[in-house]
């Protein structure tokens, strides 16, 4: 690290007050030769922004040396200091990053480097999000943390001064902050960032709206005052008497978590502030069971309504215990216990008691877990091509509502709400989802797509022939299982593309009288080189799903070959595509009819998804035949491999046992029940839906044959009929 000398020039230099204030407040933890190298950086990004102003008149610079300042109150080190005053000199001044360096060294050109490519970012929502930019800064803050903490610290003192601002910027800036930067502040644990950046987003937004809502509160605070001040010193004076140190404080709900309590939960105002909510800070873990013991000794606790999150801390390093009690009022008492290095962690986050990576010691559990997400989203992004994909996988992460699991070992994970066992499996490790079968769930055997909930023991069961397949991603939750088994088919799929779609260029070049293999290659590499295409395969695969049309590729290919007499272009008879069941990457089977092997198909091609397989009766093929441009002529092979779902539709005596009998029929006919469910039943006779899993058509029939002979069937039908 660079130290600049301190001369007496540089310390007598003349500053404005509020530099005067910065220097005051990084004095208290810097040594004074950084804060010398602080004054030089005011000096050098006053001088580069000279001539500059704000909306509001001031001059810019007094901007940057805000952002500086917030920065100062988390105790952030000189570097980020540095950096937060000249991070906008890149963008907006003559000022080069060459410059930068020579003056104040690698670290701090980096530091504005990477918050400059923030910067040109602009974001219209969390949907709309320009997804390259948005990984760009994710990728930014994996490299250093600190990237996204001056940004974060921009985006605030913006939000301070928003006032300046016409009506449209206003609205626009405030629900990016909202839906972008406050959610961001949340995961990094930065609590009273996401407070504050989430009132003054609420207020830019909706005036109104967090005008009543806060008079709202107001009013019911004042006349609740004297029975919360009773309370407080009723826990107090409990904590005293068995002597455990510290205090207790009254919470208050934000205007916004009401506001949107109000439209998620679809609750009323008085339910939302029906809740008197404390916190007690004490001096260490112990004490705060201790603590928790002496609450729960002056008022009930409400059942099932206590969570350690000192024992299990969430995904950004917050800890705390929770619990509810009834109070004296008869109305619930939100509580939680924490320490007062807990209580830092939780408002700052990843810039509590700032240790950046490096010899100063070890980063707090923030930090750590910050670390451990960026590096795991730094990880999903190379192996996701895709940013809007990308995206949509880390908005899941951003907005986690957590669940905690444990392995066998007694390991903790820490999953989105609504994960399920498969998603446990990918975050144990990517080749144990790859292999999964099934699950034990508190030692019970369970289906992969099982949810689960906190507390549970998951024990994933392998098997080294299991692959996943693609009914897979409508059973995960997490980006980390998505991207995986996005990955694994999208191999699987362009070797089957690539494959398909030879066979369906060649069917339609040979319908004109040509094949692929007789193409000359100075016309194909013509045809690659228009299309932008670096390689045959990429056309072959992009024929398979669906996003080119084979007859139309033939026929560009035969325009570039120019005219040739002995070829006749009216010929459509060539030979039907034939499938044997395995091509399941560019092949998917059509939900509304089920065809089978043995049944009469048809081929539409869907884009991006590729083949679709109908049986020729399915009533959906009159609209596909409309577009006889994406129809393909297919039909099974002679050795056809794999399950496929049949669904039966069985009338049934209604009497105790029939369904067991009916299902113990399909099994002994060899097949799997996917899925049963009533239909319509009365007091005498009910219709049933199962799912089944048959190798053929001519399985299906043993299958119905066997139900039939039950006795306790009226009829058996194929279903859709």
């Amino acid at each position: 690290m660079e130290v600049i000398p301190v001369t007496p020039s540089l310390e007598n230099t003349p500053v404005p007050p509020y530099v005067q204030a910065l220097e005051e407040r990084v004095s208290a933890y810097l040594p004074q030769p950084q804060v010398m190298r602080i004054r030089r950086a005011y000096i050098v990004g006053a001088e580069a922004h000279a001539g500059q102003t704000r909306k509001s008149g001031e001059p810019y610079i007094t901007h940057p040396v805000a952002v500086a300042y917030i920065l100062a109150e988390l105790g952030l080190d000189a570097e980020t200091i540095i950096a937060a005053i000249l991070h906008d000199t890149l963008e907006d001044t003559q000022l080069g990053r060459e410059q930068l360096e020579a003056e104040f060294g690698p670290v701090v050109a980096e530091l504005v480097d990477g918050v400059t490519k923030l910067d040109k970012m602009s974001f219209s929502s969390r949907q709309e999000a320009d997804a390259e930019s948005f990984r760009k800064m994710l990728l930014a803050m994996a490299r250093d943390l600190r990237v996204i903490l001056i940004k974060l610290s921009d985006r605030l003192h913006n939000m301070r001064t928003l006032g300046a601002k016409d009506g449209t910027s206003r609205r626009r800036i405030a629900r990016e902050t909202l839906e972008i930067y406050a959610p961001i502040a949340q995961r990094l644990g930065m609590n009273k960032f996401k407070a504050e950046l989430q009132d003054l987003g609420f207020r830019a937004l909706y005036p109104d709206r967090h005008r009543v809502i806060g008079e709202r509160i107001r009013a019911a605070l004042g006349n609740r005052r004297e029975a919360m001040a009773k309370i407080e010193m009723a826990l107090e004076a409990r904590m005293a008497a068995e002597k455990i140190p510290g205090r207790a404080v009254s919470r208050i709900k934000s205007a916004w978590s009401i506001y949107s309590k109000m439209r998620n939960e679809h609750k009323t105002f008085a339910q939302l502030m029906d809740v008197y909510g404390f916190r007690v800070i004490t001096d260490s873990a112990m004490h705060c069971y201790q603590a928790l013991g002496t609450v729960h000794g002056l008022y009930k606790p409400v059942d099932g309504r206590f969570k350690d999150f000192i024992a299990i801390p969430k995904a950004n390093g917050y800890q705390s215990l929770h619990t509810v009690l009834l109070g004296p009022f008869g109305a619930p008492i939100e509580i939680q216990i924490r320490t007062s290095e807990m209580e830092s962690v939780a408002e700052r986050g990843v810039a509590a008691h700032w240790a950046y990576k490096s010899d100063s010691g070890p980063a707090n559990s923030a930090q750590a877990r910050a670390r451990e997400w960026l590096s795991a989203l730094a990880d999903s992004q190379a192996h996701t091509p895709s940013a809007s994909e990308f995206l949509e996988n880390v908005k899941i992460d951003l907005f986690p509502d957590e669940v905690y699991l444990f392995t066998p070992r007694g390991e903790i994970f820490s999953l989105p709400r609504n994960a399920t066992a498969l998603d446990f499996a990918y975050a144990v490790h990517t080749d144990v989802g790859d292999h999964a079968v099934a699950a034990r769930v508190d030692k019970k055997l369970v289906p992969l797509r099982t949810r689960l909930t906190s507390g549970q023991q998951v024990e994933i069961i392998t098997a080294p022939s299991a692959v996943p397949n693609p009914a897979w991603l409508e059973a995960v939750v997490t980006g980390k299982a998505r991207t995986a088994i996005r990955q694994y088919l999208k191999h699987l799929q362009h070797e089957d593309a690539v494959d398909f779609g030879h066979r369906m260029l060649d069917r339609a070049l040979d319908a004109r009288g040509m094949n692929l293999d007789a193409v000359p290659a100075k016309a194909l590499d013509r045809f690659l080189e228009e299309a932008k295409l670096k390689r045959l395969e990429e056309l072959l695969s992009d024929i398979a799903l669906g996003n080119r049309m084979p007859d139309q590729v033939a026929a560009q290919l035969m325009a570039l070959l120019g005219p040739r007499d002995e070829i006749t272009t009216h010929v459509h008879n060539a030979e039907k595509i034939r499938i044997s069941g395995a091509e399941r990457g560019v092949l998917s089977f059509g939900n509304c009819c089920h065809p089978l092997p043995g049944d009469e198909i048809i081929g539409y091609l869907s884009s991006g998804k590729g083949i679709v397989v109908h049986r020729v009766e399915c009533p959906n093929v009159v609209e596909f035949r409309k577009s006889p441009e994406r129809c393909v002529a297919i039909e099974w092979d002679r050795d056809v491999a794999g399950d496929y779902r049949a669904e039966l539709r069985i009338e049934v005596l209604n009497r105790p046992g029939v369904l067991a009998t009916v299902a113990a029929a399909i099994a002994d006919a060899e097949s799997n029940i996917e899925n049963v469910e009533y239909i319509e039943r009365d007091s005498t006779a009910a219709t049933l839906l199962f799912a089944i899993e048959v190798r053929n058509r001519k399985h299906l029939a043993d299958v119905m044959r066997r139900v039939r002979r039950t006795g306790v069937v009226s009829g058996v039908y194929r279903h859709p009929l």
